[in-house]
């Protein structure tokens, strides 16, 4: 994973698995994307082997900026090895995982397919120039369990479950184009298990019940997933401990 681009690192995943990556190999290099690039990890600002890029997710001309910017950044002929989508919404301002159906806001349900998987597949679409060499290539959209249609039943949080179920729809259709298009590669889904951060902080007294793991663990977690990625792993939805999930 030499050359990646992480989505999402002023958050607690994608800064975590950013800094992991970096302390792991001496020669790998990172472009880190988030809204703030001042609100990145300070580990990450000092770095002279990460570039930190603007990037909303919300917002569909971004990718168009950030493969502008990426330009005299790293040439088409390096390429990236890894991509990494670590963005997510569960609540904010005005918003919170749904009890029941008279909870669904259309603005809400919007926002959250927007940053959980309309920004990967736009992303995706924008980066596919770097994704052309002849190495292997490694895709992963960090998603949840809750997503799985399969293994859903509890009901509820509607927007949440709704869009990581439509970020792994991508992945799926993302792993039958892009081997025709940028052999040899593996796109997957992720879940990462409970972390503690800014998304799992409000539900502190129910994840007492549960296995949490902290932002670094995490990091360790799905670093081990990926470096067991190989070309049969294309299409398929990992857990953290590199179980796999069904969609």
């Amino acid at each position: 994973m030499k050359r990646v681009v992480i989505a999402g690192v002023s958050g607690a995943i994608g800064g975590a698995l950013a800094q992991r990556l970096l302390q792991r190999e001496p020669d790998t290099r990172v472009i880190g994307l988030c809204r703030n690039p001042d609100a990145a990890p300070e580990p990450l600002r000092t770095e002279e082997r990460c570039t930190l890029l603007p990037w909303d997710a919300e917002d569909p001309a971004s990718p168009r900026a950030v493969a502008e910017a990426l330009e005299p950044v790293l040439g088409r002929d390096d390429g990236i090895d890894t991509f990494i989508y670590a963005a997510g919404l569960l609540h904010g301002q005005g918003m919170f995982p749904e009890k029941r159906l008279e909870d669904l806001e259309p603005a809400n349900l919007a926002r959250a397919f927007a940053v959980n998987a309309t920004g990967f597949g736009l992303l995706a679409r924008a980066l596919l120039p770097w994704l052309r060499h002849r190495e292997f290539k490694r895709i992963a959209a960090i998603s949840a369990k809750v997503g799985s249609i399969t293994d859903n039943g509890f009901g509820g949080w509607y927007a949440y479950r709704s869009s990581k179920a439509a970020l792994n729809m991508l992945v799926r259709n993302l792993s039958i184009e892009l081997p025709r298009r940028c052999k040899p590669i593996a796109c997957v889904a992720l879940h990462p298990g409970t972390t503690e951060s800014a998304l799992s902080e409000p539900f502190s007294q129910s994840l007492a019940k549960l296995k949490v793991h902290t932002p670094a663990q995490t990091a360790d977690n799905l670093v081990r997933v990926l470096e067991g990625l190989g070309d049969e792993s294309n299409g398929r939805f990992f857990s953290w401990d590199g179980s796999e999930l069904p969609w």
